[in-house]
C-alpha cells in the first residue's frame, strides 16, 4: 500500500535549481512500493471556505508566479484528471456530512505540479488536487486526511504539498543564496517537529502554534503546513498516530526547509 506523502516544494524557482531536494524527489517515484493508480495531491497554493477538486478532463499548468525566468513559464505539466477519484473524495467527505465543490477548468498551481513533475515527469497518471481550509487549522485538517485514509489501500497516492518553514517576510535576504545555511530559529522548529512527527505526538503536533519554538515566525501564516496535516491524517486513517518516515531533510534559500514524510508505510 502506498504512504501518504508530505513534500516541501520550495520556491517557484525550484524545479530549475541544482538542490538536494530536487535530486530526492526526482529519485522517489522508483522508490514507492508501486505506481499510483492516481495522485491526490493537497497543495497550500488553493485556498477555499469548503472543500474543493479541481475536475478537469486535462490538467493546465497554473503559473501562479510572476517575474522569473522565461524557461520557467514553458514549463507544461498536462496530466490528465480523473472522474473517478473526483467523485471518490468528494464521496468521502460528504459521507461524513461536509460539502465539496468540483471546480472544472481549474488547473495545477507550482504547489501541485512542481513536486509531481519531479517525481513523475511523463505526465501519464491522473492527478487531482484538493484544497485547504486554512482558517480551520491543524486538527480540521488531521482528520480531513483520516477521512480520505482509505484512497491509500485503492492505489491512490495522496501528496500534502507546502513547505516545512515558510516564513518569506525572511526570503529576500536569501534569496540569492540557494545553499545558504538554515538560521538557528529555523532548525529549531523544524527539529521539534520531525520529533514530535517521529515520536507520534499527535497533540503536540496539533498545538504546534502554542508548543513548537519559533512556530509563528516560521509559519506567519498555516497554508504551507496545513498539507502536512492531511498527510498525517490520511497515513494514521482511524489510529491516533501511523508510522512514520523522515524521507529527507535539507534546506533551500536558508529560510525553507524542504523536509519530505512518508506517514502509514514506508517508501
Amino acid at each position: 500500500m502506498l504512504p501518504a506523502l508530505f513534500v516541501s516544494h520550495g520556491a517557484p524557482t525550484f524545479p530549475l535549481t541544482d538542490a538536494p531536494a530536487r535530486l530526492f524527489l526526482e529519485q522517489l517515484g522508483a522508490e514507492l512500493p508501486e505506481r499510483p493508480r492516481a495522485i491526490l495531491v493537497i497543495s497550500a497554493h488553493w485556498e477555499t471556505a469548503a472543500p474543493s477538486v479541481t475536475a478537469s478532463a486535462v490538467n493546465e499548468t497554473i503559473h501562479d508566479f510572476t517575474g522569473f525566468p522565461a524557461e520557467l513559464y514553458a514549463i507544461r505539466y498536462a496530466a490528465p484528471g480523473s472522474a473517478w477519484l473526483v467523485d471518490r473524495v468528494a464521496g468521502l467527505i460528504e459521507t461524513a456530512g461536509g460539502t465539496v465543490a468540483r471546480v472544472p477548468g481549474r488547473g495545477l498551481d507550482h504547489g501541485a505540479w512542481v513536486p509531481v513533475r519531479l517525481v513523475y515527469p511523463e505526465a501519464d497518471i491522473p492527478v487531482v488536487q484538493l484544497s485547504v481550509q486554512t482558517a480551520l487549522g491543524p486538527d480540521y485538517h488531521y482528520k480531513l486526511g483520516q477521512l480520505l485514509a482509505p484512497l491509500r489501500e485503492e492505489g491512490v497516492l495522496i501528496v500534502g504539498s507546502g513547505s516545512f518553514t515558510h516564513d518569506l517576510s525572511s526570503f529576500r535576504q536569501y534569496y540569492n543564496a540557494l545553499h545558504a545555511p538554515a538560521p538557528a530559529w529555523v532548525d529549531q522548529f523544524a527539529d521539534w517537529m520531525t520529533d514530535a512527527i517521529e515520536e507520534g505526538r499527535i497533540d503536540d503536533l496539533l498545538a504546534y502554534r502554542n508548543r513548537a519554538p519559533q512556530a509563528v515566525r516560521n509559519h506567519p501564516t498555516e497554508e504551507h503546513l496545513l498539507p502536512l496535516f492531511v498527510a498525517l491524517g490520511a497515513g494514521s486513517g482511524g489510529s491516533e498516530a501511523g508510522r512514520a518516515e523522515h524521507l529527507h531533510a535539507s534546506t533551500t534559500h536558508g529560510i525553507l526547509r524542504m523536509d519530505a514524510f512518508a506517514f502509514g508505510g514506508a517508501a
